[in-house]
């Protein structure tokens, strides 16, 4: 089924789980406030994603994500950390850029490469001797645009 959305209906099932998550319940009102959209245009947008069993809407009331929709939610909104994660943490974009460029690679980037991002993030961020010095390394030239000293020695 995930690979059949739209990537707006992923972006608003995304937004949906990151609401209830904050607030325990979304509205009509927080998505669109949080979408930067029209109240009207999300409303259209929930009826589809009601005929795709994704959510469950009461008129002027509360958003809900079904069991099937939080699901795919979820493993959107992990997407959209894990890929900013790799932005900002190991290749030292700026968060905000970070943000905005998950939220266009999230949707298209193959579950067999997201395995392997998300491989390759923990093994740095959970590596028992810290900071991998080629990273350091890479820091120091995004920096300096050159290569640290020790790079070039023999």
């Amino acid at each position: 089924m995930k690979n059949e959305l739209s990537s707006n209906i992923e972006d608003y099932l995304e937004a949906i789980y990151e609401i209830e998550i904050a607030e325990h319940e979304a509205r009509v009102k927080d998505i669109a406030k949080k979408l930067d959209i029209n109240p009207a245009s999300v409303t259209e947008i929930l009826y589809k994603m009601q005929d795709f069993g994704l959510a469950e809407h009461e008129r002027y009331g509360k958003v809900r994500l079904t069991e099937k929709g939080q699901s795919i939610a979820k493993k959107i909104y992990e997407r959209h950390k894990v890929i900013v994660a790799f932005l900002a943490d190991i290749l030292g974009v700026d968060q905000k850029q970070a943000e905005a460029d998950s939220c266009k690679i999230e949707h298209s980037v193959s579950d067999e490469t997201m395995e392997k991002l998300v491989k390759f993030i923990e093994f740095i961020q959970n590596n028992p001797h810290g900071k991998p010095l080629w990273l350091e390394h890479f820091e120091y030239y995004l920096a300096q645009n050159k290569y640290p000293p020790q790079c070039l020695e023999k």
